[in-house]
């Protein structure tokens, strides 16, 4: 895909995520990016755009909402699995899948959910 779109780095945030799910964002699918509370994701508002990364492919999105939840078995309680992870059958598998990723500790900073849109392009920034 090339290197990433320049611009203004405090308008974009760069964020790594792991292939299978970048190919789920890249197509438009994955519409919620589920993270833990850290200080750095809380800045997150409507309106900025991150650019997801994977090895050397990029893809740029904006952000539409962010939720702030308890735990993940209280988010997904109000998502929608299917937006987070379009390939996942049930919600079961959905909650063990992100605790493989976020242990109880970091669990328990908080829990965001980013609804995100895929941009067709880079903006002009």
């Amino acid at each position: 895909m090339g290197p990433p779109p320049a611009g203004d780095e405090s308008t974009i945030k760069d964020l790594n995520i792991r292939k299978p799910y970048f190919d789920h964002i890249a197509r438009g699918a994955k519409t919620v990016e589920v993270r833990v509370a850290y200080p750095k994701m809380t800045r997150i508002r409507p309106g900025q755009r991150i650019r997801f990364v994977s090895g050397d492919d990029w893809c740029l999105t904006v952000v539409r909402r962010v939720a702030t939840y308890n735990s993940f078995e209280e988010m997904l309680e109000a998502e929608d699995p299917v937006s987070i992870a379009p390939d996942i059958s049930s919600r079961d598998e959905l909650l063990r899948l992100i605790r493989d990723i976020y242990p109880p500790e970091k669990e328990a900073l908080g829990v965001l959910a980013i609804h995100i849109q895929r941009l067709e392009q880079p903006p002009n920034v």
